[in-house]
């Protein structure tokens, strides 16, 4: 069974709004219709599993016409409601699979508030679909780092460079020790900077970069455009000699991402951009579970989840869920994937996370905190480094910092350690 867990908002009786969601997403309608037998619904009715009242609301937290129509605008409940969903209704098709377990139950007149929150799969069902191509282990053997979290950049200005600017940049980061640098999300291709001229120079640079070192810098492009660019796009960053594709999953598609999936060997970089639209909202869109269930699916090996105490919305409880989550694999094969976090990070905001999320296997993205680090991009890095250093022994940043001019130039440029 394909378990979905939702927070559903209603005036109505909860036993009737749950079986309802569950005939609407699978074998019936709002009446029982010519064919719809006992032994079909038996085979391929979804089934309410539980129901769970876990508050209430004075007024609704979205208007329906159908509950204004009926005068049904007073008290309502906030339920917690898990539906099992056979997998023979889907087989092996993610977008379908999005459209049973969420589809038109956010438009039912009966509930003034819906939410999607976990997604959970059987081993079985979870291995009928792609896996990451390189995953946590892939990406640290690529990057060639394997006892810290990665560090990286994002190319900036976003826009406004030429090719040869962006790979003039990439090749100072490089030089700086960067591990991942990124395109921004709206980098795309531009009549300025193509995507396959930007890939060609920065490139370039990065060959020289590893036979000077020895060294290979993880570049995730920007590929993000209708499917058959894409497939051209890494078909050149492969050919090129990189390791990673960048995608803007929600404009992109479930099934675009899946095709690129099995046309390249690239690790997919997911980029989650526009993901607060459909989640901000307590009880409206999905939560991180549900969302990045799905598109585990479609064998992404990265997932942006944003940052604590950066310059987003996110509660630190929610950065923490969403990356543990990447960690934790769904089923009994390693489909782990890479959480990145960026937005306002910094040397600073280093500890926290480590201690929250339990782990080394991250990405650590900062812009201002090693583009704008007082001694330029390679003291940036090496702050970083110096604050990894210094969790891993059990010191605080200003204990650290008094041996180490990096850390404490970030300290001083940009604030105190975090808690």
């Amino acid at each position: 069974m394909i378990r979905a867990t939702y927070l559903v908002e209603t005036p109505c009786p909860i036993a009737e709004v749950a079986a309802m969601m569950a005939g609407e997403q699978s074998s019936g309608t709002f009446v029982r219709v010519e064919g719809e037998t006992d032994a079909l619904r038996a085979r391929f009715g979804a089934r309410v599993a539980e129901t769970e009242e876990i508050g209430r609301a004075e007024r609704p937290s979205l208007r329906s016409a159908w509950a204004e129509r009926r005068g049904l605008t007073g008290p309502r409940g906030i339920h917690r409601v898990v539906i099992d969903y056979p997998e023979d209704n889907v087989g092996v098709n993610l977008p379908t699979l999005a459209a049973v377990v969420a589809g038109n139950l956010y438009d039912l007149g009966e509930v003034t508030g819906l939410k999607l929150v976990d997604v959970a799969l059987t081993p079985g069902y979870r291995a009928r679909y792609a896996l990451p191509a390189m995953g946590v282990a892939g990406t640290r053997a690529a990057a060639g780092v394997s006892d810290r979290p990665l560090f990286g950049t994002i190319i900036k200005p976003n826009i406004g460079l030429s090719p040869d600017e962006i790979a003039a940049l990439v090749g100072r980061l490089a030089a700086a020790g960067a591990d991942f640098i990124k395109d921004d999300e709206i980098a795309g291709t531009h009549p300025h900077a193509p995507v396959p001229a930007r890939i060609r120079a920065v490139m370039a640079v990065l060959r020289r970069h590893r036979d000077a070192t020895g060294r290979q810098v993880m570049v995730a492009f920007n590929i993000t455009d209708e499917t058959d660019a894409m497939r051209r796009h890494a078909d050149l960053i492969e050919a090129e000699g990189g390791s990673c594709a960048m995608v803007s999953l929600n404009w992109c598609g479930m099934s675009a991402v899946q095709t690129l999936r099995a046309h390249t060997p690239l690790a997919i970089h997911g980029h989650r951009n526009g993901f607060g639209g459909m989640s901000r909202h307590p009880l409206l869109g999905m939560g991180v579970p549900a969302y990045q269930a799905l598109w585990r699916l479609a064998g992404i090996d990265h997932m942006h989840v944003h940052g604590m105490g950066g310059k987003f919305a996110d509660l630190d409880d929610e950065v923490a869920a969403a990356a543990r989550h990447c960690l934790r694999p769904m089923a009994a094969v390693d489909d782990r994937v890479m959480p990145v976090f960026s937005s306002g990070q910094w040397a600073g905001t280093l500890p926290h996370t480590l201690a929250r999320v339990g782990s080394d296997d991250l990405m650590f993205l900062c812009g201002g905190g090693i583009m704008a680090h007082p001694g330029g991009p390679a003291e940036g890095l090496a702050s970083l480094r110096a604050a990894h250093a210094a969790v891993r022994d059990g010191r605080s940043l200003a204990e650290a910092a008094g041996a180490d001019p990096a850390l404490a130039g970030a300290l001083a440029a940009f604030g105190p350690d975090r808690p």
